[in-house]
């Protein structure tokens, strides 16, 4: 099966792509194989809403539900059991890429309980007890990028588990979340781990961005605000990604990194996430197309990865050098009213609830399955 030539582009721009899905169907059909094999899929990432949308859908589950209700589990043990045995199969699925990429792709990454966003202490135990369960050197940790969050991912990188930061929203908490993957190589390496094996990237959300700041320009109203619709998303993005270079890719922060990654360190990657367009009237690729830069995954929904197979045009590196445009932007959002501040504590909290409600509609669904399954 020959790869896609569109997202033969992307690779060679030096984005890996990867799959925002998993399903136990996916995994037991072939389907995810056979996107690695044609659509050039490097990665896998879940989170609460996907683990929901899985499990309400068909029958895959039936069985090993059952069995669970037999045991006498409750709903958390059972949604562990059956997420971590879902992401651990996709980690075998993954297996050959990961060695051929040398540990940079073929990751699956599992979230951490939403409703332990606001507490490091119990973030870093669950991350820990995750990292044991799945038991697979290509596992990524998803922890969120809150205040709280940050401690939690240098403790867990500290302990030479691999971690996918999620949940970023604004460039000031992705400079922190940087800083706090650098702070964790150093104690990972006071601890005696190999930082070679250790990896981390940094979810930078895109679409939400958009559909927040175009929903304050609209209520402005003026021309000059209703212009800038569908431009937040992408500038944002193109700003964090020129952090990224001033700390990973010789910039004048860059120093730090250099120290480390001469004692194995891996610079922690760009991932832009929610890539899927929700405005029908924009590029239903823009998030792809305009996001394109070396070192950067790429988290799509199957839909925007079929658009970009079909009719993206990848046109190289669309990102270094454009952080004065972005900037740009950025001024004109605040000239016309936008309080950017204000969008990304809403944007982080709205994020945080999203996954707490999923992740307690899927509790609530599997306790009715178990009691109907004769379990507790």
């Amino acid at each position: 099966m020959a790869q896609n030539e569109n997202v033969a582009a992307l690779g060679a721009a030096g984005v890996s792509v990867w799959l925002d899905d998993l399903s136990r169907d996916r995994i037991n059909s072939g389907n995810l194989a056979e996107l690695i094999a044609t659509r050039g899929v490097v990665g896998v990432t879940t989170n609460p809403t996907i683990f929901q949308g899985a499990l309400s859908k068909g029958h895959a589950y039936d069985a090993q539900v059952a069995a669970l209700a037999a045991q006498g589990a409750d709903a958390d043990a059972a949604i562990r059991t059956i997420t971590t045995d879902d992401v651990r199969a996709a980690c075998d699925v993954l297996a050959t890429v990961f060695e051929e990429t040398g540990g940079v792709d073929g990751r699956v990454s599992i979230e951490v309980d939403p409703r332990l966003a606001f507490d490091a202490e119990k973030t870093t135990a669950q991350a820990v007890e995750l990292w044991k369960i799945v038991d697979r050197p290509n596992l990524f940790i998803k922890i969120p990028a809150t205040e709280e969050g940050l401690p939690a991912i240098t403790a867990v990188i500290a302990e030479g588990i691999s971690v996918n930061v999620t949940l970023i929203f604004s460039v000031a908490r992705y400079r922190s979340v940087m800083g706090a993957y650098l702070d964790g190589l150093r104690k990972a390496r006071t601890a005696g781990h190999d930082l070679a094996y250790i990896h981390s990237v940094a979810s930078f959300f895109v679409s939400r961005v958009d559909t927040e700041i175009d929903k304050r320009l609209e209520a402005i109203g003026s021309p000059e605000a209703l212009a800038l619709r569908g431009q937040a998303g992408v500038a944002n993005a193109r700003l964090a990604y020129a952090e990224y270079q001033d700390v990973f890719d010789g910039g004048a922060h860059t120093s730090t990194y250099t120290h480390l990654a001469a004692m194995g360190g891996n610079r922690q990657r760009p991932l832009w996430a929610s890539t899927g367009v929700k405005n029908p009237d924009y590029s239903d690729t823009m998030y792809v197309t305009e996001l394109a830069a070396p070192n950067t995954v790429n988290t799509l929904p199957e839909k925007t990865l079929e658009a970009v197979a079909d009719h993206g045009e990848i046109r190289g590196d669309a990102v270094s050098g454009t952080a004065a445009a972005a900037q740009e932007v950025f001024d004109k959002l605040t000239a016309v009213g936008i309080d950017l501040d204000d969008v990304f504590a809403v944007l982080e909290r709205e994020g945080v609830d999203k996954f707490e409600k999923s992740w307690e509609e899927l509790l609530s669904a599997t306790a009715q399955e178990l009691s109907a399954a004769g379990g507790n």
